[in-house]
């Protein structure tokens, strides 16, 4: 009787540490699910339209400005392209992305991502892209980019491919076709590279290129506007859908109050303005117009 008395407590003494096991692994699934919901460090990424180290340097003011709204570490990145953003969205490696529209809604389409908020100038939430030329080459309206090449961005730029290439097809042109396509990586590569005649026109965004001019960077005696796209939603900002809901709600309210200029200066905005899904559904309608192949940019 003794024996057996011994052979049950021990049973259930074994028992309770398979139990307690279990819990423990619970508990710490628990854990690890409320850290990714309320993470003490943000991942922000910040879209690879310039260079990058600048991108970065310019953006310490907003970094500053996250840490001290959001009472969190702040970790900018900017990746080595639009699909490497892309990718690292859907392995829930960002929690915050400032998105291009088209990148934006391709990487909607594997990724739980929501966007907030959205680039404000000038009372407006759009901008617009541009076809420029070289003018020593005599490449002025539409008809002279015929046989010539062309710049684009990235392959996954809304203003720096989507867009222009969209206006040149309206125009009769088709990349293949009429004339050859080459992408920079970039919007200033682009207006740089018509500016110098390493391509005879180029599409991008009309307020980097307004602020290369500005800059001094781009000579406008140079460089011909031959026409400008029909408005464009503004770059969303999003975040990783399964962030705790305080917490989303507190980075929203933080950027749709953000009226800082040091801040927003780099952005060329007057501040950022709510915006949903829905609002890109204009660039869903203008990749099936040039029948773009989503896998292209989505692998």
């Amino acid at each position: 009787m003794t024996n057996g008395l011994r052979v049950g407590m021990g049973s259930l003494l074994l028992a309770g540490v398979v139990i307690l096991a279990g819990c423990s692994g619970i508990d710490s699934t628990a854990k690890k699910n409320a850290e990714k919901a309320n993470p003490s460090k943000l991942v922000v990424a910040l879209l690879p339209d310039e260079d990058a180290a600048s991108i970065i340097q310019d953006n310490q003011g907003l970094s500053a400005y996250l840490e001290d709204a959001l009472d969190r570490e702040i970790e900018l990145v900017v990746t080595t392209d639009y699909s490497s953003m892309i990718e690292a969205a859907s392995n829930g490696r960002l929690d915050l992305a400032y998105f291009g529209p088209l990148s934006y809604v391709l990487a909607k389409t594997k990724s739980d991502i929501e966007p907030f908020a959205a680039r404000l100038k000038n009372g407006t939430t759009t901008y617009t892209s541009l076809i420029i030329g070289n003018v020593e080459a005599g490449v002025s309206e539409f008809s002279d980019i015929e046989g010539m090449t062309v710049a684009f961005g990235d392959p996954a730029s809304t203003s720096s491919r989507l867009f222009p290439e969209l206006t040149l097809a309206e125009a009769g042109l088709k990349a293949g076709e009429n004339y050859e396509a080459v992408f920079l990586g970039a919007h200033d590569a682009v207006a740089l590279a018509v500016q110098n005649g390493n391509a005879q026109a180029g599409g991008l965004s009309r307020p980097i290129f307004d602020s290369l001019v500005a800059e001094g960077i781009i000579d406008p005696s140079k460089v011909a506007v031959i026409a400008e796209s029909d408005p464009i939603p503004q770059y969303p900002w999003t975040l990783r859908a399964d962030l705790d809901p305080a917490l989303k709600d507190q980075i929203s309210s933080t950027f749709l109050n953000l009226d800082e200029a040091s801040v927003l200066e780099p952005f060329k905005a007057d501040g950022f303005a709510a915006m949903t899904d829905k609002d890109y559904d204009g660039i869903r309608k203008a990749g099936q117009i040039l029948g773009l192949d989503l896998g292209e940019f989505v692998q």
